[in-house]
C-alpha cells in the first residue's frame, strides 16, 4: 500500500512543481514587460495625446528641406503599399537621416510609447525623417487611433507584416534607424518606456 501512495503521490508532486516554475516564468516575463529603469508601464487605455498645436508644428518646421517639407504634407496619413512603399519612401529620403516606427492600433506597447513619438517627430522633424509603418491593422482601427493620437508623418500599411518579414524583427512595436545613405544602422525591439531613451536614439543614430 505505502508503494502505491508514493506512486500516485510522485506525478501530482511533478505536475505541482511543472505549475509554480509556469507561474514563475509567467511573472518574469510579465515583470519584463512592463518595467524599464525600476519604472512601471502606464496602462495604454489611460494615455492621452502629447500632439504639439497647429501653431507650434507650424514653427517647427519652418525651413524644412524639401523632402522632409514633402513628407510633412502627408502627415497622419496612411499609405498603401507595405515594403515596396516604404522602399520607395525611404529612396526619396536619401540625404536625411530616417526613424521608422513599426506600430499598430491593437498593440498595447506602441500605444504607450506613441505620445513620445508625436512629441520627438517634431522637435527633431526639420532635420530628420520619421515614417509609421502600420501592421496587421484594421484600417478602421488605425484611423480611429490616429485621430486620437495624430503624428507629423505618414504610416506605409503593412497588413500581411512584409516589413517586418523583410527586416527579420519579432513583435511590436519596433524601430528602425536610417543613415542619410538610407543604410540601416539600428533597429530597436521593444518599447521605449522612457522617453529619453528614444531621444538618445535619434541623436546617436541620426547624427544629430
Amino acid at each position: 500500500m505505502a508503494h502505491a501512495t508514493a506512486r500516485t503521490t510522485l506525478p501530482r508532486v511533478r505536475r505541482l512543481v511543472f505549475a509554480l516554475i509556469g507561474l514563475g516564468l509567467v511573472a518574469v516575463i510579465v515583470i519584463g514587460l512592463t518595467q524599464s529603469k525600476g519604472g512601471v508601464a502606464p496602462n495604454p487605455n489611460e494615455l492621452k495625446s502629447r500632439a504639439p498645436s497647429a501653431a507650434e508644428v507650424r514653427r517647427a518646421f519652418v525651413g524644412s528641406p524639401p523632402a522632409l517639407a514633402g513628407l510633412h504634407r502627408e502627415a497622419n496619413r496612411l499609405i498603401p503599399g507595405g515594403r515596396k512603399e516604404l522602399q520607395r519612401q525611404l529612396r526619396g529620403l536619401r540625404g536625411h537621416p530616417v526613424v521608422v516606427n513599426l506600430w499598430g492600433s491593437w498593440c498595447g506597447p506602441c500605444r504607450v510609447e506613441f505620445p513620445s513619438f508625436q512629441t520627438q517627430a517634431v522637435r527633431f522633424g526639420r532635420r530628420v525623417a520619421f515614417l509609421g509603418v502600420n501592421a496587421k491593422d484594421n484600417a478602421g482601427d488605425a484611423r480611429t487611433f490616429l485621430r486620437k493620437f495624430p503624428v507629423t508623418y505618414p504610416s506605409v500599411e503593412d497588413p500581411d507584416e512584409s516589413v517586418a518579414g523583410k527586416l527579420g524583427t519579432r513583435g511590436y512595436p519596433t524601430t528602425v534607424y536610417y543613415d542619410r545613405a538610407g543604410k540601416q544602422v539600428f533597429v530597436h525591439q521593444g518599447v521605449y518606456l522612457d522617453e529619453s531613451d528614444l531621444v538618445a536614439d535619434i541623436r546617436r543614430y541620426s547624427g544629430v
